[in-house]
C-alpha cells in the first residue's frame, strides 16, 4: 500500500512497505502543467534527480511487539548492547511513524468536522435538510471521539510497555533514556496539536480534558526523570533542536546506509573517444582530398582546412550526443546499494531512471489512469523509476520487510510559478465583496508499483500547489491491490 502526504510546504512524502518478495519496481509519473514552461533546458534531468528526489529505507516489522521483546532479552544480558539499541530504536521509530500518521488523519477529520459545524451554525433556517446535516455532523463527532479515545489508549499502552522494563545497566540506560525522552515529548506534541484543532462544542469537552491530562502526565514524567535541564525546557527552540537530534539518533541504527553510483561513466568516455575518432577520419580524408585537388599549400587550401576543422567541431559534439542517447536509451542511470547500519552487510541493490517523457509514449494503462483530455495536452511528464532487489536472508533476525520513504521536493517547480495575487468579486446578501486569491496549479501524480507475481497497483493523486506551498493532496483513483472505485 502506497501513501502520499504533505511533509511540509514543498515536500511530498511517498511511503510504501516492501513485502517479502525480493524484487520490486516503482514508477512515478508527475504531470506538470505546460504553462509553467518546464523542459530539460530549464531543469535538467540530473539536476531534478539530485535536487528533488531523496530516498530512505528502514527496517520494518508487522510484528509490532518483536522489537520490544528483543530489547527485553538484551536488558537481561541475553543479547548484546548493540542489539538492545537496535531493537528499542525500531520499536520507537515504528511507534512514532504510526502516531504521526494517525494524528494527521485525525487532524484532517477535525478540520472537516469543524467546517461542517460552522456552516450549520451560520445557516439561517433549520429546515429538514439542515436537520439531517446536523445529525450527520453529530454522528461524525461521535466517531471522531471514538477514534481519539482509541488513539489515547494505544499511545498510553505502548508507552507503558516501554517503561515496564527499565534497564539498570548504565550502558543500556542511556539508550533507553533518549528514546523515552523523545517518545514522551513527541506524544505530547501530537496530542497538543489535536487539542489545538478540536472543534468547539460541549461534545468535545471530555476528550479534550483527557488529552490534556495525558500531556500533563508526560510532561511530569520527563521532569521526574530529569531528562531535560530547566534551561532547555524553558526554551522551545532548544527543546525542539534537542528532540530533532534524538529523532536522528533513533533512526540511525534502523535506517539502511546508502551508496550511490552514477552509471555509464566509462561508456561516456568510450563514446567521446569514438565520436572524435570517427570525425577525425572524415577530416583527414577531406584534407587528403583537398591536397590532391588544390596541390601545394595555398590560401585556398588553408581556407579548406579551416572549413573542415570548423565542421569537425560542429559535428563532433552532435555525433557524441547522438551516440550517447542511443546507447543509454532505456538503461538505468544510477545504482543505489543498501547496507545494514550495524554490520555493513549488503542487503539490497536498486537501479534508478529519471527522464522527461511525452504523453503519447507512456504505457496505455498510465494514459488510461491519467484520463487526459484536451485541457491537459500541454503537460510535461516527469518519470522516475526504481527497480530494487533485496536480500531478506541478510536482514536483522525477525525482519523481512523494509519501509521506503521517498521525499519529492517540488520547490524547484514552485520557482517557475508567477508571483502575485488577483481579486475575485462575490455577491453576498446584496453586498459586493472583494476577496484576494492566489493562483494555484494542479499536478497529477500517477504511481505504479509491482512486486513479484502480484497484480500491479495503480494510483492517481491530485496535488494542488501555489507558489508558497502545497495546498492539498488527494487520492482520486486506485486499482490493483486493495482495489477501490474511482472517486
Amino acid at each position: 500500500m502506497i501513501t502520499v502526504e504533505r511533509k511540509d510546504s514543498f515536500h511530498l512524502k511517498i511511503s510504501r512497505v516492501l513485502k517479502e518478495e525480493t524484487s520490486h519496481r516503482l514508477d512515478l509519473f508527475l504531470f506538470v502543467p505546460g504553462e509553467l514552461g518546464l523542459n530539460d533546458h530549464v531543469i535538467s534531468e540530473d539536476a531534478f534527480y539530485h535536487g528533488a528526489i531523496h530516498v530512505k529505507r528502514t527496517y520494518y516489522s508487522d510484528k509490532h511487539h518483536l522489537p520490544l521483546v528483543l530489547s527485553r532479552l538484551a536488558s537481561r544480558g541475553k543479547l548484546s548492547t548493540e542489539q538492545y539499541r537496535l531493537s528499542l530504536s525500531l520499536y520507537a521509530y515504528q511507534y512514532a511513524v504510526a502516531l504521526e500518521r494517525a494524528t494527521q488523519e485525525l487532524l484532517h477529520t477535525a478540520r472537516e468536522t469543524a467546517e461542517r459545524a460552522e456552516a450549520l451554525a451560520t445557516a439561517e433556517s433549520a429546515g429538514g435538510e439542515e436537520r439531517r446535516d446536523q445529525a450527520r455532523v453529530l454522528e461524525q463527532a461521535e466517531r471522531f471521539n471514538a477514534q481519539l479515545e482509541e488513539l489515547c489508549e494505544l499511545a498510553q499502552s505502548i508507552l507503558r510497555r516501554l517503561r515496564r522494563h527499565r534497564p539498570s545497566e548504565e550502558s543500556l540506560h542511556k539508550y533507553y533514556a533518549n528514546i523515552d525522552n523523545y517518545l514522551s515529548w513527541f506524544t505530547e506534541q501530537q496530542l497538543l496539536a489535536l487539542v489545538a484543532h478540536l472543534p468547539r462544542g460541549k461534545g468535545y469537552r471530555s476528550i479534550r480534558k483527557r488529552l490534556l491530562m495525558i500531556c500533563q502526565a508526560e510532561s511530569e514524567h520527563r521532569e521526574r526523570a530529569e531528562y531535560n535541564s530547566p534551561r532547555v525546557t524553558r526554551d522551545p527552540t532548544r527543546m525542539s533542536n534537542k528532540m530533532r537530534l534524538l529523532r536522528r539518533l533513533i533512526e540511525y541504527p534502523v535506517t539502511l546506509k546508502q551508496q550511490s553510483q552514477e552509471l555509464g561513466s566509462g561508456e561516456q568516455k568510450a563514446v567521446k573517444g569514438l565520436a572524435t575518432a570517427v570525425v577525425m577520419i572524415f577530416v583527414s580524408l577531406g584534407l587528403l582530398h583537398a591536397r590532391d585537388t588544390l596541390g601545394d599549400i595555398t590560401a585556398l587550401f588553408v581556407l579548406a582546412m579551416a572549413v573542415l576543422y570548423a565542421m569537425r567541431e560542429v559535428f563532433k559534439d552532435d555525433l557524441r550526443n547522438t551516440l550517447w542517447r542511443w546507447l543509454r536509451k532505456g538503461r538505468p542511470k544510477w545504482r543505489r546499494q543498501y547496507l545494514d547500519a550495524t554490520s555493513n552487510a549488503l542487503v539490497g541493490r536498486q537501479l534508478e531512471w529519471f527522464d522527461y517523457k511525452r504523453f503519447t509514449r507512456l504505457d496505455e494503462e498510465i494514459q488510461r489512469v491519467r484520463k487526459r483530455n484536451v485541457a491537459q495536452r500541454e503537460e510535461v511528464v516527469l518519470h522516475y523509476r526504481s527497480s530494487s532487489r533485496m536480500s531478506p536472508t541478510r536482514f536483522l533476525s525477525g525482519y523481512e520487510k523494509t519501509r521506503e520513504t521517498l521525499s519529492l521536493d517540488l520547490s524547484l517547480l514552485a520557482r517557475l510559478m508567477d508571483k502575485g495575487k488577483h481579486h475575485v468579486y462575490r455577491l453576498k446578501e446584496g453586498q459586493v465583496s472583494r476577496e484576494s486569491v492566489e493562483k494555484r496549479h494542479l499536478f497529477n501524480l500517477v504511481i505504479r508499483e509491482e512486486g513479484g507475481s502480484a497484480e500491479p497497483t495503480l494510483q492517481r493523486w491530485k496535488i494542488v500547489m501555489s507558489r508558497s506551498r502545497i495546498v492539498d493532496v488527494e487520492r482520486v483513483y486506485q486499482e490493483g491491490a486493495d482495489d477501490t472505485q474511482p472517486r
